[in-house]
């Protein structure tokens, strides 16, 4: 099965985090999506909730028990505004922490995005129920950096090395 995971395209739901974000101006999970779809993985899967810790973890939860979905991406949230409750909403789920994506997605927003502003951000990664969840800003750019960088060319082996 391991084989299998690598030589097809993955099954993924995009989660954006924002109390001011519509389908239609949710620049950051457009994003996501047309990198997804580019890359010939498939959205099976999207949604909009407010920044709130229940909110967010409502809309996860299902999607963790959904074993025809193997990635979970959310967007927003991951800053240090007294808003900002996707990370905590998200770990508070986690079975297994991935911190290298959170270490080396901030160093590559220093050294190529946004400078020493990267400190403020928390992106992270996780695991939940065999599901491998992805939390990162929302601007094009950052979104743009973890997609491009990190997160499709480390999907599949993450998702292998789960489901093994």
């Amino acid at each position: 099965m391991a084989q299998e995971v690598t030589n097809r395209p993955l099954r993924v739901a995009i989660l954006t985090v924002s109390d001011t974000r519509t389908v239609e101006t949710d620049k950051g999970g457009n994003t996501v999506e047309a990198l997804l779809l580019a890359a010939e993985h498939e959205v099976l899967h999207r949604a909009i909730v407010i920044d709130d810790y229940e909110a967010i973890r409502e809309a996860i939860i299902p999607w963790c028990m959904d074993k025809a979905l193997d990635v979970i991406i959310t967007t927003g949230g991951t800053g240090i505004a007294s808003r900002d409750v996707t990370i905590e909403a998200v770990n508070s789920l986690f079975e297994k922490h991935i911190p290298g994506f959170g270490e080396i997605f901030r160093y590559l927003s220093y050294t190529e995005d946004i400078g020493t502003k990267a400190i403020a951000s928390r992106a992270d990664a996780g695991v939940k129920n065999n599901t491998l969840i992805f939390s990162i800003p929302g601007s094009v750019g950052a979104v743009t950096l973890a997609m491009e960088k990190l997160i499709l060319p480390e999907m599949p082996h993450l998702v292998r090395e789960i489901t093994k």
